[in-house]
């Protein structure tokens, strides 16, 4: 055990996209940051998911959205069936009818994203094997201790440690709840090429909804997400199971829609059971409280229904980092503030955040959630309706919630 005591200005704890995004912007803005990661490594959790004009925006103003697109080529739209007949029942191009503009959407690989934000920060900006215990507060600073012994002393914290985050819970948030839906995610990987072309591929079933979306020419990442919580645990210890469990629902669906599924590895299956914020809890608690703060998350855990949850924590990074940025700007005479002076402005510009970011965090985790189980009806009228009139709609939803623009990074002076 260590008893090391350091300080930083600036710690973010948690390693994922929302902290990595966090530290890329302030970086980006002259501000150093330190990022503290429970894991020995830098984990990814799940192999892909779908980033929508408003991420790309955010991947822009952190200087990385260029090197990104390369690697993954742009889905102009989707292709909805019916999985119990096996009839196509839509088809959407992702343009904005009312402007004509084409929304740029890709399918992002987690592992490329997470590589290329920690390969742009400074050496020695993510500290592994740091895994937060408490949080104290002393004057106008917080002490954090360390598993390993180790206490940090900071003028600011930010959460970005997931949906069992501490940071949060020491604001005050409750657990995220527990979704009555599971999801099962994968990544199959074509040598010859998958044939999918460039569009994102949709489907429902009784009591579950599915999709197929390329990632590249040779690789495929899918999602199947059901309505009952009940074996979640039997397919977490068994993969095998996992993967039998859903062939098993596909239907009359075309061959190679389910040739992903089959030539699937089974290392690469991830199962879970959904999580997501009460909307209510996100206005009515804390996003922000004096020198603290929480994004990504550990703010706003979301079902998936919408494919905001990793766009929304990219957007998040970047308007959190321009409202830090101006507290650690020196004045116009280039003179240091006060500490007293300096807390203030920290208490500000995480306040100017919380009130930013709240109301479009209420906006996608209760979209998200009532749009999710609006298509997991068993009702038959209700499912005729959502196969012949819902996917077009949902696009349309899709495609308004990612006009959101966070804006450019330029450092104060």
């Amino acid at each position: 055990m260590s008893n090391m005591e350091m300080n930083a200005d600036i710690v973010i704890v948690g390693a994922g996209i929302a902290g990595l995004a966090t530290a890329l912007a302030l970086h980006r803005l002259g501000l150093r940051s330190l990022v503290l990661e429970s894991s020995s490594y830098l984990r990814v959790n799940g192999a892909a998911f779908t980033t929508w004009t408003n991420a790309w925006k955010a991947l822009d103003a952190l200087g990385i959205g260029d090197s990104l697109r390369v690697a993954h080529p742009r889905i102009r739209g989707l292709v909805s069936y019916a999985a119990e007949a096996g009839v196509q029942t839509a088809e959407v191009e992702y343009v904005d009818k009312s402007t004509g503009v084409e929304h740029e959407v890709r399918c992002l690989r987690r592992k490329l994203l997470a590589e290329t934000l920690s390969n742009e920060l400074p050496s020695g900006t993510i500290r592994f094997s740091s895994q937060l215990v408490s949080i104290e507060e002393s004057g106008h600073f917080k002490l954090l201790h360390l598993a390993d012994g180790t206490t940090i002393k900071t003028k600011v914290l930010i959460g970005c440690d997931g949906v069992n985050s501490e940071v949060a819970k020491w604001l005050g948030f409750k657990k995220a709840a527990f979704d009555t839906r599971c999801a099962i995610r994968g990544y199959a990987v074509y040598e010859e090429g998958h044939g999918f072309g460039d569009k994102f591929v949709n489907f429902f079933g009784e009591g579950f909804r599915s999709g197929v979306v390329p990632c590249d020419d040779n690789s495929v990442y899918w999602f199947f997400s059901w309505s009952s919580a009940t074996r979640v645990k039997e397919l977490e210890e068994n993969p095998l199971k996992m993967k039998e469990f859903v062939l098993s629902k596909l239907g009359k669906l075309p061959d190679n829609i389910k040739d992903v599924f089959r030539r699937t590895k089974v290392d690469d299956l991830v199962c879970s059971q959904l999580r997501y914020r009460a909307p209510w809890e996100i206005l009515w608690t804390d996003i922000s409280r004096d020198n603290v703060c929480v994004s990504g998350d550990a703010c706003h855990p979301m079902t998936p229904d919408l494919g905001q949850g990793a766009c929304s924590a990219l957007e998040d990074g970047v308007v959190l980092a321009k409202c830090l940025a101006e507290a650690f700007a020196r004045s116009s005479t280039g003179e240091k503030c006060s500490e007293e002076e300096e807390y203030e402005r920290i208490k500000m510009s995480l306040s100017k955040y919380a009130k930013e970011r709240r109301w479009r965090a209420f906006d996608l985790v209760s979209t998200a959630y009532v749009v999710g189980h609006l298509q997991f009806t068993t009702e038959k009228v209700i499912s005729f309706l959502r196969n012949k009139f819902l996917a077009p709609h949902m696009v349309t939803m899709l495609m308004k919630k990612a006009t959101y623009d966070c804006g450019m990074l330029k450092a104060s002076t």
